[in-house]
């Protein structure tokens, strides 16, 4: 490649500025996320990385301490942002770096910027205090916050040509995402209900004697809190293998960052099904080296050979 087309490959000064500002953004807030996409190649790491700098921002509107009619105005005018973004108005001078990176993302890569949208309502659905009676209503919820995502990232991530089932990439994408929002779900039981927030489905609570509430650090009398996290882990490991079958679909880097970050979910998914009381005591996490670990075995492609030959099978 000549000096001359390669000098054009790359972003403008001011573009540049604004891939570093939301890599900066995804490094120090995003650790999970930031193990996975540091597998990409730069353009693709940048743009998720906007991605999610983008997603951040709408995330912190809503876990913020605003007044909630103040939170749907700054949602909406975030929708507004997007909605400049999508029309090509974002220049490059513009002074918000997030919505310059995002614009320049979205002319390199065929990102449906739809899903962000849909973010923004699953987030309103959190400003309203929607509560969820059903695993079905909070499907819902989850492919705004998550599926989504995992759509939007597909987006930059593409797929192989030819490979099989790619028709499917976009539903294994959603689900992928389902499946890492119920271990978040998990994760946080505690820190939602001290912000007034339950995601788990009221008719799950119910069968297993825990609709009071994840108040303290022990579970209530009479409640099997165990057998509701047991329960659960068992759905969202039914929702990776299921979204796990995209990996074969993605390059060898993509499929890296994919298999990483759904790796530590997974191992998280580990931690809480061997100590279900422990997300109650305080947010359980993975050592960095246990989550350098998973990044290697990503990039080994490991996890993909495993699920292309399980896939195989399943086809012949």
């Amino acid at each position: 490649m000549s000096a001359t087309v390669e000098a054009q490959l790359q972003p403008s000064a001011p573009v540049q500025a604004a891939y570093s500002y939301c890599e900066a953004v995804t490094g120090g807030q995003a650790r999970n996320f930031a193990y996975g996409i540091r597998l990409l190649p730069a353009e693709k790491r940048q743009a998720m990385s906007a991605l999610y700098a983008f997603s951040r921002r709408v995330d912190d509107i809503g876990d913020g301490t605003l007044a909630p009619g103040e939170k749907r105005e700054r949602l909406e005018a975030t929708r507004d942002v997007l909605d400049r973004i999508r029309k090509g108005l974002v220049e490059e001078d513009d002074t918000d770096p997030v919505a310059v990176a995002l614009a320049d993302s979205a002319r390199c890569f065929p990102i449906p910027l739809a899903g962000l949208d849909e973010l923004i309502d699953g987030v309103l659905m959190d400003v309203r205090g929607a509560t969820y009676e059903t695993w079905d209503d909070l499907k819902v919820y989850c492919r705004c916050v998550a599926g989504a995502i995992g759509r939007l990232s597909l987006g930059v991530f593409g797929t192989q040509p030819g490979a099989h089932g790619v028709d499917r990439a976009g539903e294994y994408a959603d689900t992928l995402g389902l499946a890492l929002q119920l271990t978040n779900i998990l994760r946080d039981v505690r820190e939602d209900a001290e912000n007034g927030r339950t995601y788990l489905p009221a008719d799950d609570l119910a069968k297993f004697g825990c609709s009071d509430g994840f108040g303290s650090d022990t579970p209530g009398p009479g409640a099997d809190f165990a057998g509701l996290v047991h329960f659960e882990v068992r759905r969202a490991r039914a929702l990776f293998a299921e979204g796990y079958r995209l990996l074969p679909m993605l390059d060898r880097r993509s499929g890296a960052c994919v298999a990483a970050m759904a790796g530590i979910y997974r191992r998280l998914l580990d931690r809480i099904e061997r100590d279900p009381e422990a997300v109650l005591r305080g947010r359980v996490s993975l050592p960095g080296r246990e989550k350098a670990y998973v990044a290697v075995r990503g990039l080994s492609g490991l996890d993909t050979r495993h699920i292309a030959r399980r896939t195989v099978r399943r086809r012949a």
